[in-house]
């Protein structure tokens, strides 16, 4: 039999003991995909004692985790803790010098380091597999590094944080306001205690400049991700954008412009009948656009133990394959380095909400304000009449124009003394 890949885990919750059990249940399957055994060697995590729903006693027990980059009986060691620093990206690094393999689903600690640890990968000619980072399940990394890497990627799109797209599509199905959806997504186990990461869009930025760099060729840049969550997200803005023929989904974008790189999170207006809207729950999605396949999308569970030690266990075979390929399919020299974009300086639709005190000249002074910046309007819906002592909500949706033309006036408007409180700015989808 051929020699076997030798593994070591560190981090044992719900993705770490999905990849033990995944490697247990099927590892017939595995070794045959593989060419030789994956064999779990060492494994780690803060407490032993807990139960994890799998048998852990055929491993040794490594109290100190960084000593697995050095045991002579280990050849890749996977990392499942998560933090873009600390131990995480400190162990990556040692692994990396001694010239064992480094397999990780951890997209903070990429989107920070990748660069830095992509370079030391090519200096002890070790793999560094990153696949579960991004949309879970999903081979989207190996697909623009691998399958797609003939094609000059033109831009790409997607969703790419489950939490949001469940929080979206229950206020859509169900009328709920975004804090009780988000109680509920909590109780289930679908969001965090602390939803920071996810609902103010860091973690989708954390992917999307993960997928930028990959798919363009350019150095890894999160600092310049511009990045806006949904916490501003009202009912009233999901039912509006229904009625206009949209549905309401936070997306992430990336693409060349000239010699900048435009990359942002954002909540985005997709038609009805566009693929995103399509997608619904907790599912992510990535389209890319290559100039000789066209468009490819790619769909399914973004997170979950299942999908996450899916996308590990294959990057685990790809290296007991052999095949060795640059972390971001190009050496890191070859990278390019982009100034960061603005998007204000394109040109787009945008939808804008505004909570307005009922009395005259109000819609007045809005359309003024909107033609003085040069927005015009493609159509308008206003609601409530202000006979109860509430406000009117009204929403616009503009004609195509310079993007900052509409935040100018979203910022003029913002001052009026009859706006009752900030108003909201979306772009749709192009």
């Amino acid at each position: 039999m051929s020699t076997p890949l030798r593994i070591g885990i560190v981090g044992l919750g719900t993705v770490g003991a999905g990849v033990v059990k995944l490697l247990t249940d099927n590892r017939d399957l595995i070794t045959g995909r593989a060419g030789r055994p994956i064999d779990i060697i060492a494994v780690n995590a803060r407490d032993r004692s807990k139960d994890r729903g799998v048998d852990l006693s055929p491993y040794r027990w490594q109290d100190d985790a960084s000593a697995m980059a050095s045991a002579d009986d280990i050849d890749v060691v996977i990392e499942l803790i998560g933090g873009a620093d600390g131990l995480a990206v400190s162990l990556a690094r040692k692994v990396l010098e001694n010239g064992k393999g480094f397999v990780t689903a951890n997209k903070a600690m990429i989107a920070h380091h990748g660069g830095e640890l992509a370079r030391a990968a090519e200096r002890s000619g070790s793999p560094l597999k990153y696949e579960a980072a991004v949309a879970g399940g999903i081979p989207v990394i190996k697909a623009l590094g691998g399958g797609a890497a003939a094609n000059e990627i033109k831009s790409l799109f997607g969703i790419l944080n489950g939490t949001c797209n469940y929080i979206l599509t229950e206020m859509e199905s169900k009328g709920s306001s975004f804090d009780d959806v988000l109680q509920a997504a909590q109780a289930l186990g679908y969001a965090e205690a602390d939803p920071t990461f996810d609902i103010d869009g860091i973690d989708a930025a954390h992917k999307l400049a993960i997928l930028a760099s990959l798919a363009f060729g350019t150095e890894l840049d999160f600092d310049h991700v511009e990045t806006r969550g949904i916490r501003e997200i009202e009912t009233a803005d999901v039912e509006r954008a229904a009625a206009l023929g949209y549905r309401i989904r936070l997306v992430g974008e990336a693409r060349l412009d000239g010699d900048r790189l435009l990359q942002r999170v954002h909540p985005v207006l997709v038609p009805l009948d566009h693929p995103l809207a399509k997608v619904t729950g907790s599912l992510n999605a990535v389209v890319a656009d290559g100039d000789f396949v066209g468009r490819l999308t790619f769909e399914g569970a973004g997170a979950g133990a299942g999908p996450t030690a899916s996308a590990v266990v294959a990057d685990l075979i790809d290296i007991a394959r052999g095949e060795a390929v640059h972390a971001f399919g190009v050496p890191v020299d070859s990278q390019i380095k982009m100034q960061p974009g603005d998007h204000e300086q394109g040109i787009g639709r945008s939808y804008i909400r505004a909570a307005v005190a009922d009395q005259p000249g109000v819609m007045a002074d809005i359309t003024a304000i909107l033609r003085d910046c040069g927005v015009s309007i493609e159509s308008l819906i206003q609601r409530g009449d202000g006979s109860d002592g509430g406000d009117v909500f009204i929403a616009i949706i503009t004609h195509e124009t310079q993007l900052h033309r509409t935040a100018q006036a979203v910022e003029k408007i913002a001052a009026l003394g009859s706006v009752i409180q900030p108003p909201m700015r979306m772009d749709l989808l192009n």
